[in-house]
């Protein structure tokens, strides 16, 4: 039988006429006042979303922490702008539509592809290696492969993303792609409820000739700035595109930058083997080429390292050098001015590890005068160049691979090698490390017991151990650097080496980099314009706007602090793709993260620009030919208004007062993995063209972690995977909100669940059904003042839901916004529903209720609210601009007095069912028969006495009553007074420990919260009084006929003979219960 969906039916019901209504209103539609409004204002944004596929949760995820801002801040009154924009520019799309027309071209249209994967992008290999800078972030795998997963084709991808296969031939044409996916983008904006005023979207590229000359000033402005330099620069390079690979130009690798080697040439003294074949160039000298991270400990070699099955080959090089190393990294080379012909490595033979082993080599800086090539089993020929020196006194992997030549005759026999290669090398000491000595490598190995090269994980550890320290603290021992410390001097000695022929500065990604067009890039030396960023006076402009910013979490602050740190020259220019060109060079195209640092910037005019059109092509009487670098000047920088500009004065007025009026930001939203880049680009960027004007510097950013799926990671590949046009269809947009709101607010993970989206759908139409029956019956309710204790209590709850979801969305922690405004809200109300028993509620508390709970959920569940406030509650206007409830401060005295009651009615049910439990009959002997509780008599003791007023006293006076805060050792203060009391002289710190620490930490948690009153030796409250009044409610909850109240002071308390009576406080009165069989 198919499942029901007339409930979430309901709600999409709701939902279309809600934004029916708003869109007929144009609410989200919002401008400068042109004179000084007297309310506040909200500009937040989040990174436009690149349009080479439909929007999903992923994007809903951190989106929904704007909205709900933004959403917050409309109803509290502030005018909020919420505009959204799309990117397109770069490669990302350029490499679909090309990877796209080369599938038709070989496979036909539709494609016939061959089975198998044969046409399928790889995965990518895992590197075990490290990069060679431990504290600088990698990705292991970018957002694009996440997307995209393992062995699809471009046309599966558009296939699986919900394109008719009779369409996806158009997208081999990049334009298309830029007419396709943004009014679909929009399309489920809108469908989410977002607020968006969608007069300033835009897509960028220079298919948008306003967004394109606001890009070309901004370069201008910076290159005048000397911000942009034209240099040669190590960038990742893609051989098949021709021009540096940026972050979004990557299939995998974001985040992965070169890693610089100093390649070691040693010289091969004997060209037997297979290298034989070379002895006719007799004048052309050949190397092996060892790539190290340590070029200073050179003084140390003992031999060379291979991989006996690990293939190599023998490269022409630069002055008639000959090369040793593995395609891959001779590629590499190829691209960095170190070969004859860049990108086109001549290969003169192919080799294996094998040919090499025993081959005498002439190193630099070994006191030997030749050593040996010698088999190495763990190298990685997918790092640095395969050939790999040996310095057995400072790496634990070379120390423990000689031992195990040493040791092993039978290892050194397996791969031919002659005990004259091995023995006689000895470890060299060269660096002195505190707490290691001379040699420690061996120490460490000695240490942690490795017993060969194959502990890898032990190696590991062992390595960190050793170089870290080996730099920071170690001090040469040899050489003519002898006395220095390493970190001292290991760029120089580098540099001699290089400027002496002996060695070759060389790099290549830190880990593997895929391409979007599907090639593995390099490292290439490139004759392009870059962003300096970095620069000192720069960078402690970017520090301090970050030093003022709100982050809303310290991990965030963490991260920006180290992406500042290491953060250099940034690439910003391509020769191919698509984007802005340069407006000084036109060659070449500003790349996809650099036109995206001050676009928020933009969004401020697009709308008089564009007149509506994302696409810039609106019937606007401003061409994008009138928007010179002296207009722009004027909007963003306060500079004269142009001479003779052909754009009316009241429009450039308005474009100033609209950027003038918005600017800075309040808030931009984003995923943390945007940190490394795209944000800390954004800080840079704003710092830069608003040197003079730092008022307009960024005020806060909020990061979050990605979106998990019923708690696994979201990829299409395994259909874990939901659109979010898929999810506003499956659960309606209110019930989607609720599940992202309740999925996390911290960096870690989030993670969205299909039950709490399927059970938001139940509550919601639960909760309108109830809605609907209270209103219906209003008038036959109770109506009075809320005097009684169930009501006031209610009320209560009502104010501190106000209080703690107010202060929750201010921090923008909307699981906690969700939670108290609505769960707990929702709880008390049935608490209230079942205490009112027969009498029933009262009429001016629910309806009060049914508004306030109301306006606390618009900005999670706007559609619903709306429905509400305008069909149900019959309010005027819209509950979405309808203000925040206004509610009395709460009282946790009150609080705790209801909850008192609750525990009070726990206790007591306890009770009753171990008095009604009958005794365990006796052997052969009928059971006891059963008891019936009917009545109770509760024994109120009055005060605290003894050691518990001795704890409140301490508290009492360690209390701040203006910050509502203890000293952070106060339950040790409190401990150190308890222990000199004679009442508690027998008791040892344990015992002491479990029983005054218990209370003592129940006082102060609720004293942060109900103030000083509770630190008294009586309770705020009239507990008598409080069980007299509620006695009605008691017997019902109790199910008993009877229950008497009895007061009892502490003085009568200590001469009682009843032991229950006796073990009474205060909060936890004693109960001794009537029976009948």
């Amino acid at each position: 039988m198919a499942e029901s969906t007339a409930r979430r039916d309901l709600l999409l019901s709701i939902q279309n006429e809600s934004q029916a209504k708003w869109e007929a209103a144009k609410v989200f539609e919002v401008d400068a006042p042109t004179e000084g409004a007297a309310t506040g204002k909200f500009f937040g944004t989040f990174p436009y979303p690149y349009m080479n596929g439909v929007l999903h949760l992923g994007h809903a995820f951190s989106l929904s922490k704007l909205e709900f801002a933004a959403a917050y801040h409309r109803l509290c009154g502030k005018n909020v702008l919420f505009p959204q924009g799309f990117h397109c520019t770069g490669m990302p799309i350029k490499a679909c539509a090309d990877k796209l027309a080369r599938e038709i071209a070989t496979f036909g249209n539709p494609p016939q592809f061959p089975s198998g994967d044969d046409a399928a992008v790889q995965p990518e290999q895992e590197e075990e290696a490290g990069s060679g800078d431990p504290t600088k972030f990698v990705a292991k795998k970018s957002k694009a492969a996440a997307k995209k997963g393992t062995g699809n084709t471009q046309w599966d991808i558009l296939k699986m993303s919900g394109i008719p296969e009779e369409e996806i031939a158009e997208f081999a044409d990049c334009g298309h792609w830029l007419r396709f996916f943004p009014p679909l983008a929009v399309r489920d904006l809108k469908s989410m409820g977002c607020g968006i005023d969608w007069r300033r979207s835009f897509i960028t590229t220079d298919v948008n000739p306003y967004y394109d000359s606001f890009v070309r000033w901004q370069f201008e402005v910076l290159h005048k700035q000397g911000k942009i330099v034209k240099d040669k620069r190590y960038a990742v390079y893609s051989p098949l595109d021709g021009q540096p690979c940026a972050d979004h130009d990557r299939a995998t690798g974001e985040g992965v930058g070169p890693q610089e080697y100093t390649l070691i040439k040693m010289r091969v003294l004997e060209l037997n083997r297979k290298l034989g074949a070379l002895q006719g160039a007799v004048h052309c000298p050949v190397f092996l080429m060892a790539a190290t991270l340590r070029p200073e400990t050179m003084y140390g070699q003992t031999n060379c390292w291979a991989l006996p099955d690990g293939d190599y080959a023998a490269f022409r090089g630069l002055n008639g050098e000959i090369y040793v190393m593995t395609d891959r990294s001779a590629l590499n080379l190829s691209y960095q001015d170190r070969m004859p012909e860049t990108g086109k490595p001549e290969k003169l033979m192919d080799l294996k590890g094998s040919d090499l082993l025993g081959l005498p080599v002439q190193s630099p800086r070994t006191p030997h005068n030749h050593i040996y090539v010698l088999p190495l089993l763990t190298i990685l020929t997918n790092k640095g160049t395969g050939i790999v020196t040996s310095v057995p006194s400072d790496a634990p992997d070379d120390y423990a691979a000689l031992m195990d030549l040493v040791n092993k005759p039978k290892l050194r026999e397996k791969y031919g090698i002659l005990d004259e290669w091995v023995l006689p090398y000895k470890v060299i000491p060269i660096i002195d490390i505190p707490g290691f000595g001379t040699a420690a490598a061996e120490k460490v190995c000695m240490d942690m017991k490795i017993q060969s090269q194959n502990d890898a994980k032990k190696l590991a550890e062992a390595k960190q151990m050793v170089y870290l320290k080996g730099f920071t603290d170690g001090v040469l021992v040899v050489g003519e650097y002898a006395g220095k410390k390493v970190s001292e001097v290991k760029a120089v000695i580098k540099n001699e080496m290089i400027s002496a022929g002996e060695a070759l500065l060389y790099s290549e990604p830190e880990k593997r980099v895929m391409s979007r067009s599907g090639d593995e890039c390099v490292v290439a030396l490139t004759d392009q314009w870059y962003m300096t960023y970095g620069e000192q006076e720069w960078r402690e402009a970017t520090e301090a706007c970050l030093k003022h910013m709100e982050l809303y979490d310290d991990n965030t602050r963490h991260q920006f602090e180290h992406t500042l740190g290491w953060l250099n020259q940034w690439a910003c220019s391509r020769s191919f793709g698509l984007g802005t060109r340069l407006p000084w060079d036109p060659v070449y195209l500003v790349e996809s993260l650099s036109d995206s640092t001050i676009y928020m910037a933009y969004y401020a005019v697009a709308h008089v620009l564009q007149q509506g059109n994302m696409y810039g092509e609106g019937a606007s009487i401003i061409k994008p030919e009138h928007l010179t670098p002296e207009v722009w000047d004027y909007i963003y920088l306060g500079a004269e208004e142009p001479i003779d500009s052909p754009i009316p004065t009241e429009l450039l007025q308005t474009m100033r007062r609209e950027f003038e009026y918005w600017y800075p930001f309040d808030l931009r939203v984003s995923g943390k993995d945007l940190i490394q880049n795209h944000l800390t680009f954004c800080l840079y960027n704003h710092t830069a063209i608003w040197a003079q004007q730092q008022q307009y510097w960024p005020l806060s950013i909020r990061c979050n972690g990605h979106l998990l799926l019923n708690a696994e990671k979201m990829s299409k590949s395994t259909g874990n995977f939901k659109t979010l046009q898929q999810a506003i269809v499956e659960y309606s947009s209110d019930a989607m909100r609720i599940a992202l709101a309740d999925a996390g607010d911290t960096m870690d993970d989030a993670n969205f669940e299909h039950t709490t989206a399927n059970g938001a759908i139940l509550r919601l139409t639960r909760e309108l059904a109830w809605i609907e029956e209270v209103l219906t019956a209003a008038d036959t309710l109770r109506d009075e003042p809320p005097t009684s204790f169930i009501d006031r209590v209610f009320d209560n709850e009502i104010n501190i839901a106000t209080h703690r979801t107010r202060e929750a969305y201010g921090r923008m922690l909307f699981r906690e916004a969700l939670k108290s405004g609505w769960y707990d809200l929702l709880n008390a109300r049935d608490v209230y529903r079942f205490a009112c028993g027969p009498e029933g509620g009262n009429r001016r508390l629910l309806l009060r209720f049914i508004e306030v709970s109301t306006l606390l959920l618009v900005p999670v569940c706007p559609h619903t609210c709306e429905h509400v406030w305008s069909n149900l509650l019959r309010k005027p206007g819209m509950a979405i601009k309808a203000g925040w409830p206004v509610s009395e401060a709460p009282d946790y005295v009150l609080q705790q007095a209801a909850k008192y009651l609750d525990d009070t009615i726990a206790h007591l049910r306890k009770g009753i069912a171990k008095a009604e439990t009958p005794a365990k009959a006796k052997k052969g002997e009928p059971p006891a028969p059963a008891k019936k509780v009917t009545g109770v008599d509760v024994y109120v003791v009055d005060r605290f006495g003894g050691w518990h007023a001795k704890v409140l006293a301490a508290l009492a006076v360690m209390f701040d009553e203006a910050t509502n805060t203890f000293p952070a050792d106060a339950m040790q203060q409190v401990l150190s007074i308890l222990s000199s009391d004679p009442e508690l002289a027998l008791m040892n710190q344990k015992a002491l420990k479990q029983t005054v620490m218990p209370f003592a930490k129940f006082r102060i948690d609720i004293a942060v919260k109900g103030g000083a009153a509770v630190l008294k030796d009586r309770l705020p409250f009239d507990e008598v009084a409080l069980l007299q009044e509620n006695k009605a409610f008691l017997l019902r909850a109790l199910l008993i006929s009877e229950m008497e109240v009895h007061a009892v002071s502490f003085g009568e308390q200590q001469t009682t003979q009843d032991a229950r009576i006796a073990a009474a406080t205060p909060g936890s009165p004693a109960a001794i219960f009537k029976t009948a069989e």
